[in-house]
């Protein structure tokens, strides 16, 4: 599970998670159908490895009846798009779905919300399915027990965790100790102790060790644990876990956590599971066409790394973020919206698509967006037709899961289904750049400043190293780079609200195009307050390139979730004994 010739090994064992485990029944006289896997072939110890592979392995892959790129914990539409990183990109016909959730127009019916209420399910089931057969096997030694039941509990908190934060807490809770085959659960009860209660097994079961890098360690499943506290605003019982976990931390393989020097280290196949990567998605480079299957459709259009499909754009709003003052600060209250736009659409046609000012960014800009005039990775300068359909999309280009020329050179790159491009670059789920801000926001809270802005000026100092600054063939800068820690002088360190700010717009840099970025702005909300005035700031600004974001909506702020599914309201159906729906919409969407 660490090594790129052995994901093949990975994908084949996923298979396991496919076959049916249900018995015939008495049609059969008992006599069990040629073909069929049994639940008692699996009850020992290799088929405890199959099944918890298998439950690995929908992190990743493309089964179950699901689309990766829908309802990946990735969260590219969900965290990114919808938290105004990035809008769709290439053209309005395609993948219509996501037209109505960019522009907050979303309904029940959506079919990007049906996947991923069903990559949920999908995934308990497989985890399920794990826990049953490691509660029957009898051959599994004593420790090997114990590190599978914290991988399978931590998976399972992950994937909740992950219903939650679309859907809110009132979803239903399906665990190991439900074995009907179609389970008929209300969804009228907060599961978040649920969530809390298997995190908690992890925890008290994962070593600190693992033979495989890519199997989760006792000190992800704490990052984990932290980061749920987190969503439900529990920074008090979240803020000693983050200070273990960066004081004390290590990674599967040993290596003690630490922010990586280079940048590119975290968002390179030749690179990867290194000592900033808590918990990272392993994606592969065999012959399976599974090469991350949840970004096929993220890469530069035409002749660009990939050539398909011209998805995921960023925003306008989101690159004028990076502009920073005379001070190489960024501007906390917005002043940036009031601004020249550091690049710009091209009027002559002749010419290349987007021009760029001279005016100051933080040099992260550069390494999360690809920009006309810039080189992008070692691809020298975009092309034209990099960009599928600007009118659409705007000018922009997506970049850091974007592999390089030396990645495919090395064999990294990948396929996914056989057509759509991919790459063989882990992504890291949970990183130490997330956990050192969300540490930061708990210090700030309890009205530590200065140690909160130590953790922020952390973060700017890595960024602003020489080795994170993009250079032309000449050695030269390629844009005016400026970043500088906050000095000891700057109000943040003597202003609880300023401080606050300066670490939200930092996690909005830092981790900018990872799918976090509508998760955060639902947790700092009151009653969704701050998310909504965010979300209604980022919709005037955009609208003023992209015509279509005048048919945008402003997001209600009651509308911290997303609705359930129809399709599943009326899958599940009534309760015979009560006659009410087993599942009933949030009332923010009814």
């Amino acid at each position: 599970m660490n090594l790129k010739s052995n994901n093949s090994y990975i994908w084949a064992l996923a298979l396991a998670g496919l076959l049916s485990l249900n018995s015939c029944g008495d049609d059969f006289l008992g006599i069990e159908p040629q073909g069929s896997l049994t639940p008692e072939v699996l009850e020992n110890a290799q088929g405890v490895e199959l099944l918890t592979t298998s439950a690995y392995a929908l992190l990743t892959t493309r089964v179950d009846g699901y689309d990766p790129y829908q309802a990946s914990p990735l969260n590219w539409v969900w965290g990114s798009i919808y938290g105004g990183d990035a809008n769709k990109g290439s053209d309005p016909g395609d993948q219509s779905a996501v037209n109505e959730i960019e522009l907050y127009n979303t309904i029940s019916t959506n079919g990007y919300i049906e996947q991923k209420w069903v990559w949920v399910y999908a995934f308990n089931k497989r985890i399920n399915l794990a826990l049953q057969t490691l509660n029957a096997a009898k051959d599994v030694k004593e420790e090997v027990r114990k590190s599978r039941l914290g991988e399978l509990k931590f998976l399972q908190a992950l994937a909740y965790f992950e219903g939650m934060r679309v859907f809110g807490p009132f979803i239903p809770w399906v665990d190991e100790n439900n074995t009907e085959n179609d389970p008929k659960v209300h969804n009228d009860v907060d599961i978040y102790n649920n969530v809390i209660a298997s995190i908690d097994m992890a925890i008290a079961n994962l070593p600190e060790r693992q033979s495989e890098v890519g199997r989760v360690n006792v000190w992800a499943a704490k990052a984990l644990k932290a980061k749920i506290l987190m969503y439900r605003r529990d920074l008090a019982g979240a803020k000693p876990i983050l200070a273990d976990v960066i004081a004390n931390g290590v990674t599967s393989d040993g290596k003690a956590y630490g922010l990586e020097d280079d940048l590119d280290n975290n968002f390179n196949a030749l690179t990867e599971n290194g000592k900033e990567a808590i918990f990272s998605l392993q994606f592969s480079n065999a012959a399976d066409n599974n090469g991350n299957p949840a970004f096929c459709l993220n890469y530069p259009h035409n002749s660009g790394p990939g050539g398909c499909c011209g998805f995921f754009q960023p925003s306008y709003e989101l690159v004028n973020s990076f502009r920073v003052d005379a001070n190489g600060l960024p501007y906390l209250n917005g002043e940036y919206r009031t601004m020249e736009s550091v690049s710009y659409r091209n009027p002559d046609k002749e010419g290349v698509l987007a021009l760029n000012t001279n005016d100051p960014v933080d040099p992260r800009l550069d390494f999360a967006v690809g920009r006309y005039g810039i080189p992008y990775k070692d691809w020298g300068e975009p092309g034209n037709d990099w960009v599928r359909n600007p009118v659409n999309g705007g000018i922009f280009i997506p970049k850091k899961h974007v592999y390089s020329a030396a990645e495919e050179a090395a064999g990294m790159k990948a396929l996914y289904g056989g057509w759509a491009p991919g790459s063989a670059m882990n992504i890291q789920y949970l990183s130490l750049r997330d956990i050192k801000l969300l540490y930061a926001e708990c210090l700030a809270n309890d009205g530590q400043l200065a140690e909160a802005m130590a953790q922020v000026n952390d973060i700017r100092h890595r960024a602003g190293l020489e080795v994170n600054i993009i250079k032309r063939a000449d050695g030269k800068p390629a844009a005016n780079y400026s970043i500088a820690e906050y000095p000891s002088t700057h109000a943040a360190f003597s202003n609880k609200e300023t401080c606050i700010k300066a670490i939200r717009m930092e996690r909005k840099l830092e981790l900018a195009m990872e799918g976090e970025r509508w998760f955060d702005l639902v947790r700092w909300s009151n009653n969704g307050d701050y998310m909504a005035r965010e979300l209604k700031a980022y919709v005037d600004y955009e609208k003023q390139y992209i015509t279509k974001f005048a048919g945008a909506s402003y997001l209600s702020p009651s509308k911290t979730m997303l609705p359930i599914p129809d399709n599943e309201v009326l899958t599940m159906g009534n309760d015979p004994e009560t006659g009410t729906p087993y599942l009933v919409q949030p009332e923010a969407w009814r």
